[in-house]
Parts: structure tokens; C-alpha cells; sequence
């Protein structure tokens, strides 16, 4: 995977296994691992030129001394059932990885990319429909830094609908082919028994729901708001709109987008604002808690918060 991501933990806590040392706030690497193949039978391959895949091995690296160990993850994959059968010292059962570092285990994201790639034209059921691509869905547009480019997934803890905890997921939303309007988001989700498990909610079609393309729109035809970055710009400075998340919220949608001010004497950006639209309004104040406080909680939102209407008129498309 391209995304390897560092923890810190007690990797001997539970006492059960004598390859890591019981030290507190341990660093190890994990990084995840496929086996894949372009000769499964009957499969599109797409634009990945394989048509297999899976995640069967979590490798776990240390980062103190490079001692790297790996993990079947997916014992039902023929694939690397050959290959520990090849290299029996070399592979162990993921039971043998200490409880509070399996803990740390998430979705991966490059699997997850090729298989929300494969959801915009395999989630349609009805032959004809599919035949004609009549359904066909694409990953929405975002402003980051200045220009536009394909939503990346994201991970993010929150509350799945109808679920009354939060959770960690890997999230990413689709819009209709060649409209900019939501229809779909796509969950992986990470934590205790719901690993692996995805989640595909799709909006109803007689409703119009604000795709990214769409908020980004509001936030830069917004005069109140558009006024204050053309000004920053103006000032020897350089505005930098983030990445803009879909934040799912019981029923409804919270759309979160940075804006960063980088100097022309200093390449380190700073976070100057939070935009937060919510229902029928745009916020944007010093920090995501008075962002937030904008929306929920307007009469307690300190002076700097600038509380803006959300347009009902949707740009074409």
C-alpha cells in the first residue's frame, strides 16, 4: 500500500506474545500488503491492468530496530496460502499480532481506491441499465490549493446512520456522471468486529444534495467571504482552500474546508480559517470549535465568525 502510517503502542500489553518488547508508547510501522492477479476468470481488469485482489498481509515494521513481521489477514486467499506454504517461517496467522497493535488495523486505502472504482459502473443490477451505462457514477472535484482535482478517500471519525457510536471509516462520496450533485458515499469501516465491512448509502434521486463542486462554488461567490481571501491574496500572501470533507451527521451533511495563509518569504502554511456549511448556512470563523458554534450555537459565536446564507440556486450541472 502507498499509505503506511506509524503507531504508538504498548505492544506487549496483553502479555501473549513474546516478540515485542513491553515498552510504553512503542513505535511500530504498519504497512498493508496484496496479492493480486490479472488471470481470475471472467473479471474486468479496468484501468489497473489486474483483476484480482486482496489484503492478506498486514506487515508490522519496528521502527526502532527494522524488524519487519508479517501477518495473514486473509486466510481464505489461495494466493498467499501458496506463498506461506512456500515460506513457512516467514508468515504467521494475525492472531499471533498483539491485541492493542490489531487495534491500530485499518481499511486500506489503495484497496479501497480500486474498489470504489469498480462501484461507479458494478453497483448497477438492471441489465439494461448497465448495458447503457445509464447510472453511471464518478468521483467529484475539489478546489485544493488553488486547483481542481478528483476527492481523495479520507478517514474520519464519526457516526454511521442508524449507528449509535462513532467510529473510524474510510469515506469517499460519488456524484452522477457529469452532474456535480451527491448520490452516493461509500464507507469502510475499521473498528472491532465491523473490520472490512463497507457501507454504500445512496441519496434519494428526487434530492438535490450539495456535492463538493457545488460548496466550493458558494464559499468563492460568497462576497462576504470571497472579499476576506482576495484581500489575504493581496497582502504579499498566498490563500490555500484544503481539502473540503463530507462529514456524514445522522441524517445530514456537514461539509469542513481549511483555508491556510502561506507567506511569500515562509513555504509553511498556516491555518487562518475553518469553512463549515451546514443546512442552509456557510460559516467561516478562526477555528473549527467557532465554526461550529456558528452553526449550532449562533448567538455564542464570537465576533471573527462570519455567518453567511447557503444559496438555494444550484450552479448547472
Amino acid at each position: 500500500d502507498s499509505d503506511p502510517y506509524l503507531v504508538a503502542v504498548d505492544a506487549h500489553i496483553d502479555g501473549k506474545n513474546q516478540q515485542f518488547p513491553g515498552q510504553e508508547n512503542y513505535l511500530y510501522w504498519i504497512v498493508d500488503a496484496y496479492t493480486t492477479s490479472d488471470r481470475y476468470p471472467y473479471s474486468d481488469t479496468g484501468k489497473n491492468s489486474i483483476n484480482y485482489i486482496r489484503n492478506s498481509v498486514k506487515v508490522v515494521i519496528d521502527a526502532n530496530n527494522g524488524t519487519v513481521r508479517f501477518y495473514i489477514a486473509d486466510a481464505a486467499d489461495p494466493l498467499i496460502t501458496a506463498w506461506s506454504k512456500i515460506f513457512p517461517k516467514m508468515f504467521q496467522p494475525l492472531r499471533n499480532l498483539p491485541v492493542n497493535l490489531r487495534s491500530h488495523l485499518r481499511y486500506p486505502v489503495d484497496y479501497f481506491k480500486i474498489q470504489s472504482e469498480r462501484l461507479m459502473i458494478y453497483h448497477m443490477t438492471d441489465p439494461q441499465v448497465f448495458y447503457n451505462r445509464e447510472d453511471q457514477w464518478q468521483i467529484p472535484n475539489e478546489i485544493y490549493d488553488n486547483e481542481s482535482r478528483k476527492v481523495e478517500p479520507y478517514y474520519l471519525i464519526t457516526s454511521l446512520p442508524n449507528v449509535s457510536f462513532e467510529e473510524f471509516i474510510l469515506l469517499l462520496p460519488y456524484t452522477p456522471k457529469q452532474r456535480t450533485n451527491l448520490i452516493a458515499w461509500l464507507a469502510a469501516r475499521s473498528d472491532g468486529e465491523n473490520y472490512g465491512k463497507l457501507l454504500l448509502y445512496n441519496f434519494p434521486k428526487e434530492r438535490l444534495i450539495y456535492g463538493q463542486e457545488q460548496i466550493e462554488a458558494r464559499i468563492n461567490q460568497d462576497p462576504v467571504i470571497s472579499q476576506q481571501i482576495s484581500l489575504w491574496n493581496r497582502q504579499g500572501s498566498r490563500v490555500i482552500q484544503g481539502n473540503l470533507l463530507i462529514v456524514p451527521i445522522e441524517q445530514s451533511l456537514l461539509y469542513v474546508e481549511p483555508i491556510y495563509l502561506e507567506a511569500t518569504q515562509n513555504s509553511l502554511p498556516t491555518l487562518v480559517r475553518v469553512v463549515v456549511a451546514y443546512e442552509n448556512r456557510i460559516i467561516m470563523a478562526p477555528t473549527l470549535e467557532q465554526a461550529l458554534q456558528g452553526i449550532f450555537q449562533p448567538e455564542l459565536a464570537p465576533p471573527a465568525t462570519i455567518i453567511r446564507p447557503l444559496e438555494d440556486e444550484i450552479p448547472p450541472g
